[in-house]
């Protein structure tokens, strides 16, 4: 008889085999209760293949061309059977207060915090880098703020004494490592894949929130993030998409005419300081790459 899955844990590989493979390798290959799914957004070797050569009891999927974070994690929904899913980037690691623990035992307390309260629709752990004493990188979200689209990662950069060891609600989810009740997406939709990258989880949240359901910060345990391993702290490609989906988040979210005055902050400021700052440190790709990520939102 084929026992029920209860947890479905969905990563995206993009030519990032050594870290995808860090982090299957935490995670038990023998509870049959929960999934493992690798999605392979075409990364340029096969190492799809590789991963289902090393790891026959993960199901891998092969996508022909790269769908994006978004489109990447909804291959994934579509293949997932568990109850709950479990979006971790695949550069992160699982610890708890320096304890090896089955990953059921690990998540529980996650998965408490959405059994206990129907309104509560997705809930993070505590995520921190791996790199120096390791500081946080989230502890939840501030609200962004209206016209500027500001907020702040609660915590981030400081180092972890536990003064964030109390779950409360946030307003958005941190895409390197979130829980997700099945209903929900069920409700709501998967992920928008417009964004391709970037602001994606954002949205996310704010669709799931509009369906009436909360999210929560639970530092139960802690995720170790490598963050951007695969697209660079400061390249083109992540420049260009956050250029971009600044203003496509205000697109899609904001009404009226402040969308406008958005759009007229984003360019008129955001964008302007940027490419001078990058084009006095000499770090003129950046500098087109904002050019390039406001032109491709407007000819869109």
């Amino acid at each position: 008889m084929e026992v029920e899955k209860v947890l479905s844990i969905i990563t995206i590989n993009y030519n990032g085999l050594k870290d995808t493979c860090e982090l299957i390798e935490s995670l038990p290959a023998n509870d049959k209760s929960l999934e493992m799914i690798v999605v392979d957004n075409a990364s340029t070797q096969d190492e799809a293949s590789e991963i289902e050569r090393r790891f026959p009891h993960v199901t891998v999927i092969r996508s022909e061309r790269n769908l994006g974070f978004a489109g990447g994690n909804n291959l994934g929904i579509k293949a997932a059977h568990g109850k709950y899913l479990f979006f971790l980037n695949n550069d992160t690691l699982l610890e708890v207060r320096g304890k090896r623990l089955e990953v059921r035992d690990l998540i529980l307390p996650l998965i408490n915090r959405l059994e206990n309260d129907d309104k509560i629709g997705m809930v993070c752990p505590k995520i921190r880098f791996t790199w120096g004493n390791q500081p946080i990188q989230y502890a939840g979200y501030t609200p962004l703020s209206s016209i500027t689209l500001r907020n702040k990662s609660i915590g981030c950069g400081e180092e972890d004494h536990g003064q964030y060891d109390m779950p409360h609600p946030t307003p958005y989810a941190h895409g390197a490592a979130m829980l997700v009740k099945r209903e929900v997406i069920e409700k709501v939709g998967m992920m928008p894949e417009c964004y391709f990258l970037y602001y994606e989880e954002l949205d996310w949240s704010v669709m799931i929130r509009k369906a009436g359901y909360d999210i929560w910060y639970d530092p139960a345990f802690t995720v170790f993030h490598k963050e951007s391993q695969t697209t660079g702290k400061a390249s083109p490609l992540k420049t260009f998409y956050t250029t971009r989906n600044r203003l496509l988040f205000a697109q899609r979210n904001i009404q009226g005419a402040s969308k406008y005055l958005t759009y007229a902050y984003l360019v008129s400021v955001v964008a302007i300081r940027d490419m001078v700052k990058y084009t006095f440190t000499g770090k003129t790709d950046l500098a087109v790459a904002v050019i390039k990520g406001i032109w491709n939102f407007i000819k869109q």
